[in-house]
């Protein structure tokens, strides 16, 4: 009878302190443009599907830095399958890192700590000289970790040069540079 008496005491006890925590600390905190903030390392992985062409594989990495505001830069490196057909030309490029260069945005986070960002590539030269519009990055994304990690996948790819977006499986996960305190 004791043992009864001791496990029913303890599950009442564990049950009053589980009922006692506050609901907010079960649910995310509200979150906005502010959340995102510093410098965030991101891998990207998955498929661009050319219409009436092949199916391209992209893996890549890129360093984002998020300014708190809505604004965003950003250099990567992104490679392509082999099938994938040749760019329209050359991308502004670091020569000593050889991370694509000038890649700049805007984002919006959500009290709900869903959010957009849209990434506008810089112009390809040619080899004429001439150029041709870089791409647009349409990508919806989640923060987790206070803001620290960021779960994205895109949801429009327009190509350098072309005339609208194509079909595309992308997705990639960044994680906030830095101390815990960052």
């Amino acid at each position: 009878m004791k043992s009864f008496l001791y496990k029913a005491a303890l599950t009442i006890g564990a049950l009053a302190f589980y009922l006692s925590c506050p609901l907010a600390a079960q649910e995310p905190s509200a979150c906005s443009n502010a959340t995102l903030r510093g410098t965030f390392a991101f891998t990207i992985s998955g498929q661009i599907f050319i219409p009436n062409g092949p199916v391209i594989q992209r893996e890549g990495i890129a360093l984002a830095h998020f300014d708190g505001n809505g604004g965003f830069t950003q250099v990567d490196v992104v490679l392509s399958s082999p099938n994938a057909p040749p760019p329209p030309g050359v991308a502004p490029t670091d020569p000593v890192t050889g991370f694509h260069t000038e890649e700049k945005g805007t984002y919006t986070v959500h009290t709900d700590c869903t959010g957009t960002f849209t990434i506008n590539f810089p112009p390809f030269t040619t080899n004429t000289g001439g150029s041709v519009p870089g791409a647009i990055i349409v990508v919806k994304f989640v923060l987790s970790n206070g803001g620290r990690a960021v779960h994205a996948i895109v949801t429009s790819l327009t190509p350098p040069g072309a005339p609208g977006p194509v079909p595309a499986l992308i997705h990639s996960e960044g994680h906030k540079l830095g101390s815990v305190e960052d």
